[in-house]
């Protein structure tokens, strides 16, 4: 199968995240899907969107959550589009930078928010929020056995990226001799 076909099949499989009671993070590389189904219910959900394995273009958010704690981790310049998000009862959508005009990939909420929250953490802030977790020390630990770098701390950087991409903005990057 080409690229472009696989690309578009994960168009037509929105990825599922569901959370019941219970605490779920999904870091690094975790899909490459533009559209993503949560669904949860007095539980926390961390979403890491800064992968440079996600396909360009706006990435869909559907929620439907009950009394739960969203925590969206996103690259600095990404706009977040709540428009289509339905709040109901006390919720809260925390974002520093809300009213900063950002010009880069649209991050989309629609569905349900029931006495809920979503934090956005950018930049800095969400990598640090990536490396303040189980999930980052057993990344450091497969790198270092493999011999790579961990990929948590900076999905969409350099050690992210596939060897090819890496020699290619190596070769870029440095001094001409």
């Amino acid at each position: 199968m080409s690229n472009q076909h696989t690309e578009h099949m994960t168009d037509l499989h929105p990825e599922r995240v569901e959370a019941f009671y219970t605490s779920v993070k999904r870091l690094g590389h975790w899909t490459r899907s533009r559209t993503i189904d949560v669904r949860t219910r007095r539980s926390s959900v961390h979403l890491d969107l800064r992968s440079a394995q996600l396909p360009d273009g706006e990435i869909e958010l559907r929620l439907q959550s009950e009394r739960s704690m969203i925590k969206l981790l996103l690259p600095q310049d990404a706009v977040l589009d709540e428009r289509e998000l339905a709040l109901v009862g006390r919720c809260k959508i925390k974002d520093r930078e809300r009213h900063v005009a950002h010009d880069g990939r649209v991050i989309r909420l629609t569905g349900t928010l029931q006495r809920g929250e979503i934090r956005v953490a950018r930049g800095g802030v969400a990598t640090l929020s990536a490396m303040f977790s189980r999930e980052f020390i057993e990344d450091c630990r497969t790198a270092h056995r493999d011999g790579t770098w961990p990929v948590l701390p900076d999905p969409s950087g350099v050690y992210g990226r596939p060897e090819a991409e890496r020699k290619q903005h190596k070769a870029a990057t440095s001094p001409p001799r």
